[in-house]
C-alpha cells in the first residue's frame, strides 16, 4: 500500500498541518489501522478505499471529521473526489494548486464559561464562550492574546469536548485568528484545523458581516485557511505540498 505525508494549508513544505495519507488496497482491521496511525504520529493518518471510503485516526482514537487530511488526501489522489465518511459524502475538488473542500457548518451556540475555563486559559480575556459539534470555541480579547495564551492543557482535557478553539479578530491580512488544543485525543496543539472552521466560520460569519473570511491559525508550524458560509454548509479551501511518498510492508 502506498503512504504519504503531505503538509496541508500550506505552500511550503514543514509548516501547516502534516497528515498521513494511506491509500488501502483491501480491508484493513480497526485495530491496525489505529496502529499506523499511532506509527505515524500525526495529528491524523487518513485511510481511504478505492471506493473513496475515508476515515481518520489520531495516534489515539478514530475521529468523525478531520479536515487537513482531508485535503491531504484529495491533494493526492487529484481531480475532483467525493469520499463517504462519518459526516457524510464530503466532495472535494482540485483547482490550480488549492483544493476546495465542501464540508457541514457547525453553528456554535452560545453558553456561559465552564467552571475550569479561566485557570485552563491563564492571563486570557475570555470574551465569549459557545459550544460547537466537537469543541469550544473562546473568543479572547485580541489576536496578540491568540498568539500567546499558553493553555493548561491537562486542565483542557478535562473538558467535555474534543478541545478547545482560542480566536479574536485578526490583526493583518487575516480576518480571523484562531488556534486549537486537542490534548484529551492526544494532540496538544494541533497546527491547522480544518474541521475547526467549520465552527469558526459560523461564529464569526454574522459577527464580520461579511460570507468569505481568510482565516490564520497561529501555530508555531501556521497556516492559511479561506473558509466560505452556504447556509448549513461550509467551503474550507487551502493549498498542500507532498513531502513524503512510500510503501507500507506491513
Amino acid at each position: 500500500m502506498e503512504i504519504y505525508v503531505v503538509d496541508s494549508f500550506t505552500d511550503r513544505p514543514f509548516a501547516g498541518n502534516p497528515a498521513g495519507v494511506v491509500l488501502l488496497t483491501e480491508p484493513r482491521e480497526d485495530a491496525w489501522m489505529q496502529a499506523v496511525a499511532a506509527e505515524m504520529k500525526h495529528a491524523e493518518t487518513a485511510f481511504v478505499t478505492p471506493d473513496n471510503h475515508l476515515r481518520w485516526f489520531t495516534p489515539e482514537v478514530e475521529v468523525d471529521l478531520c479536515g487537513h487530511a482531508t485535503l491531504a488526501t484529495a491533494h493526492v489522489l487529484g481531480g475532483e473526489q467525493e469520499f463517504t465518511t462519518r459526516s457524510g459524502v464530503l466532495t472535494c475538488t482540485n483547482d490550480d494548486g488549492w483544493v476546495h473542500m465542501d464540508f457541514p457548518a457547525d453553528p456554535p451556540e452560545l453558553i456561559d464559561p465552564p467552571i475550569g475555563l479561566a485557570e485552563a486559559l491563564p492571563h486570557a480575556t475570555i470574551k465569549s464562550v459557545a459550544r460547537g459539534r466537537y469543541d469550544l470555541l473562546v473568543e479572547l480579547g485580541s489576536a496578540a492574546e491568540v498568539r500567546s495564551v499558553r493553555p493548561d492543557v491537562q486542565r483542557v482535557a478535562q473538558f467535555p469536548s474534543r478541545g478547545v478553539i482560542v480566536t479574536a479578530v485578526g490583526d493583518g491580512e487575516a480576518d480571523i485568528v484562531s488556534r486549537c488544543f486537542y490534548p484529551a485525543v492526544g494532540i496538544a496543539e494541533d497546527p491547522v484545523t480544518g474541521s475547526a472552521h467549520c465552527t469558526l466560520a459560523s461564529y464569526w460569519v454574522p459577527r464580520l458581516h461579511r460570507a468569505d473570511l481568510l482565516a490564520e491559525q497561529a501555530s508555531p508550524r501556521g497556516g492559511v485557511v479561506r473558509a466560505t458560509l452556504a447556509q448549513d454548509r461550509v467551503r474550507l479551501s487551502g493549498r498542500a505540498v507532498t513531502v513524503l511518498h512510500g510503501r507500507l510492508t506491513v
